[in-house]
């Protein structure tokens, strides 16, 4: 996987490139579905050798998906409804997809899971769409998400914004800052193997908890000044792609797509600022904006 994810960056270069260059010629533009969303769209269906035309399909797939994350007394029965339906596609769309690829391989990651998978005693059909689909979301919510709110995160700290402006070397720290600040996944849950005691509580063998990573990474205990936003904060650290044996498998990746938009939108030779207040995502589990507009100057 690292080495696949070293070979995309000319690639997603060439797209965060592409989309920041038609940004500049309309001066302004909505950062989330000009640039946040497609590119991490595009870049996982080539990935997994999706066809251009079905990549619409992938974005609808994805956020009704990820609208179903939230705990279950947060969620409306319609957006339920919406993401079994949105699984159902995914899972017949990517069935027939393994039948293609079983038959004419085509060098995608797609077409080495399905190889994995015929042979038995790795992976089994149903392991291989559920990999696809942790792909897809994972791949796509967790790095739109990581942009905009980057991004929103220097709009409201100019001096932050213009240290990164000036020394773009820092991007990569910054990243991890970003991540730590404003992580783009707020929450998780685990379930009970046995019985646990945490600080005071006890979690029963069973029972399940929920890990408020966005939270974690704002503990007074671990971080210094843990509500300031610093670029140049030392080795920042968190829990925003998960840790340990559930260390989020797209971390690789996701990091590589922020730091290449924002070297692309920093390094375009103009400033930008917003032209209207940001729009949340209605949602707890998944921390992202709707819409940021902003105007090159």
């Amino acid at each position: 996987m690292p080495r696949m994810i070293e070979q995309l960056a000319p690639r997603i270069e060439e797209l965060a490139n592409e989309l920041v260059a038609k940004a500049l010629e309309r001066g302004e533009f909505d950062l989330m579905t000009e640039i946040a969303k497609p590119l991490p769209v595009v870049v996982i269906s080539e990935m997994l050798g999706v066809p251009l035309a079905d990549r619409g399909r992938f974005e609808g797939w994805s956020h009704a998906m990820g609208r179903a994350l939230d705990p279950s007394f947060l969620i409306a029965k319609e957006t339920v409804a919406a993401a079994v339906a949105a699984r159902r596609e995914f899972v017949a769309y990517f069935r027939e997809l393994a039948k293609g690829r079983r038959k004419r391989p085509t060098g995608d990651l797609f077409s080495d899971l399905v190889s994995v998978s015929d042979e038995g005693d790795r992976l089994s059909e149903g392991e291989l769409v559920i990999t696809a689909m942790l792909l897809l979301v994972a791949g796509h919510e967790t790095t739109t998400n990581l942009i905009g709110n980057g991004i929103l995160a220097l709009l409201n700290h100019p001096e932050q914004h213009r240290k990164l402006a000036e020394d773009r070397s820092k991007i990569p720290n910054a990243v991890e800052e970003m991540l730590r600040y404003d992580s783009p996944v707020q929450l998780t849950t685990r379930l009970a193997l046995r019985d646990t005691t945490i600080g005071d509580e006890v979690v029963g063998k069973g029972a399940q908890a929920v890990v408020l990573l966005g939270a974690a990474n704002r503990d007074p205990r671990t971080h210094e000044n843990p509500d300031r936003f610093d670029v140049d904060r030392p080795s920042p650290r968190h829990l925003a792609l998960g840790q340990g044996i559930h260390f989020c498998l797209g971390a690789p990746l996701a990091r590589l797509e922020g730091r290449i938009v924002f070297e692309a939108l920093l390094g375009a030779g103009r400033a930008f600022h917003r032209t209207a207040d940001p729009v949340w995502v209605k949602q707890v589990t998944l921390r992202g904006l709707e819409s940021l507009r902003l105007e090159f100057a």
